[in-house]
């Protein structure tokens, strides 16, 4: 299963805030053997939002897009999603049934809009705060605050299955640079693949699809590094 996670915020692009909700989904879909072939961030434009979804939403299985939602004047997500399919914009009943009946809200206490969804769109509801996420064709849409976003993902992550992938992982003192003839050598021998990370020393993270050749890898390669302690 390949996956695009498209993030939505003016302040992530401006540095204002970290962007925390893609690194925690690339590391959770990885858990399930997903691929995630795409992470982007864009400003809080429909036209932006519907142009790089849409296009996403023809090249991978699923899209996951974070930011945006609720009924302020910054939040255009459920917009942008809506163009890119070419769908309108209405009032989902389950979205504000749910609201009302299980979140505890009166409809006065509503902010007009917080429950309009693309036309079609399956509700997703927020335990954690107001607006509610939408799937449509794919496209999953999860708010932007990191409380609320996980709690999302968590109801639907079932959703998205991978073929299993096994992780080992050899820290060494060696430089990066001389590693090369060897994990070239080991990328030969072995049908893993092989990421390498230098910091206070170099990470070499192995993955593949069999358990056991990943840890015959790693054996292998852990007789021939400096092994950090």
């Amino acid at each position: 299963m390949y996956v695009a996670l498209v993030t939505v915020g003016d302040e992530i692009l401006a540095g204002d805030t970290i962007n925390t909700n893609a690194a925690w989904l690339g590391q959770r879909l990885a858990e399930r053997g997903v691929d995630v072939e795409r992470v982007t961030v864009i400003p809080d434009r429909i036209e932006e939002i519907a142009r790089v979804v849409g296009e996403y939403h023809t090249e991978y299985d699923a899209v996951i897009v974070t930011g945006g939602l609720g009924p302020t004047h910054d939040d255009l997500t459920i917009e942008g999603v809506a163009a890119a399919l070419d769908r309108a914009v209405e009032r989902n009943e389950a979205a504000l049934s749910w609201l009302l009946e299980e979140g505890g809200y009166e409809r006065d206490e509503l902010t007009a809009g917080t429950a309009d969804l693309p036309q079609g769109a399956r509700p997703l509801h927020n335990e954690v705060g107001v607006a509610p996420g939408a799937v449509v064709e794919g496209i999953y849409v999860l708010p932007g605050v990191p409380d609320e976003m996980k709690a999302m993902f968590e109801s639907v992550e079932a959703e998205f299955e991978g073929e299993p992938r096994y992780v080992a992982r050899v820290f060494t003192t060696e430089p990066e640079s001389e590693l090369v003839p060897r994990l070239a050598e080991l990328r030969e021998r072995f049908d893993v693949t092989v990421g390498s990370y230098p910091g206070d020393g170099v990470k070499l993270k192995l993955t593949g699809t069999d358990e056991r050749t990943v840890e015959d890898a790693a054996g292998w390669l852990r007789e021939r590094v400096e092994l950090a302690e």
